[in-house]
């Protein structure tokens, strides 16, 4: 038990709840995940919102101009890990890129490893499921973002993306005054109001996920999770990706509920492609892509991903156990 969990189960006996019980249980994850989980999500925002300042879009765009294939899906998967844009400004980027010259695979790539790996997703991972599951998880992420994007390029897809030149505005470059070029006081201060921006739009997300998740803890049936997605079931992670395609989170909201269900006996890749595909294969985000994407180019793109994700959780089951 770390020092979170003995913070967790002291705040549920100065409650007066009977140990041993659910609320009992359920109360003392609550407040030891919440605790344990702002503590390293400031850390690592902070840490990357560093590395972020020496990054501008300007600059990814230059790096990924011009790459050869695997060469550029590399790069732009490893630049989507400091670089997590929100949703909103995912298609002006998607434009940006296409406008540039680089090619559509080496810009998926990028727009694949952002919402799977980032600040956020990397923080919460550590602090759930420590270093070994964190470093495989982020490993697997980085190779679906660049065999995915080297499918996608070598389909000849280009055709399949909107002709959205007369619908927006040319994208406008809107850096920050040269970040390259920043002093560090400018940089720690860059961070901090990162730090102070993100934590605040990840907290209700956060409350509501690992709310969910202390009541799974608690209350859930066992044998109920154990049947439908346990470790003896062969058609769990599929059953995992599929049941996570309609919902919407980010890992702030999904990870505390993931790690309530393992808990419960979830199998590890299981849980981890259910919360890949609530992620990075939502319906919502369907809906956002088909702004700049044809029907086609997403079905292609969504069944890569879900095969990924399946593979991915079937790797890590049968690596962890």
């Amino acid at each position: 038990m770390d020092i979170f969990e003995s913070f967790g189960y002291w705040v549920a006996n100065a409650l007066g709840i009977v140990n041993g019980t659910p609320a009992h249980e359920s109360v003392a994850f609550f407040f030891g995940d919440i605790i344990k989980v702002f503590f390293l999500l400031v850390l690592m925002v902070f840490l990357v919102s560093i590395i972020r300042t020496f990054i501008t879009k300007q600059q990814i765009r230059k790096m990924l101009g011009g790459k050869k294939e695997g060469v550029g899906n590399v790069i732009a998967a490893i630049l989507g890990i400091p670089t997590p844009f929100c949703s909103c400004s995912a298609v002006p980027l998607f434009i940006g890129f296409i406008e540039s010259g680089i090619p559509l695979g080496v810009t998926f790539s990028f727009l694949i490893a952002s919402p799977l790996i980032n600040e956020v997703a990397i923080a919460l991972l550590l602090g759930m499921f420590g270093l070994p599951i964190t470093v495989l998880y982020i490993g697997t992420g980085l190779v679906i973002a660049i065999v995915s994007g080297i499918i996608i390029g070598r389909l000849g897809l280009e055709g399949e993306v909107e002709d959205f030149g007369s619908k927006h505005k040319k994208l406008k470059s809107v850096q920050r005054a040269k970040e390259s070029q920043m002093e560090w006081s400018e940089r720690i201060e860059f961070a901090k109001l990162q730090v102070k921006s993100i934590v605040w739009k990840v907290t209700p997300y956060l409350f509501v996920g690992i709310g969910i998740g202390a009541l799974i803890h608690g209350y859930a049936p066992v044998d109920f999770l154990l049947n439908i997605a346990g470790k003896d079931n062969p058609f769990a992670v599929v059953i995992a990706v599929i049941v996570g395609v309609p919902l919407y989170s980010n890992a702030a909201g999904i990870l505390p509920v993931v790690d309530a269900l393992m808990e419960k006996g979830m199998a590890t890749g299981t849980a981890l492609a259910f919360m890949m595909s609530v992620t990075a294969l939502s319906l919502p985000e369907m809906i956002i892509l088909r702004k700049i994407l044809k029907p086609k180019l997403i079905l292609i793109f969504a069944g890569i991903l879900a095969l990924s994700f399946i593979l991915t959780g079937l790797l890590f089951n049968l690596i962890l156990g």
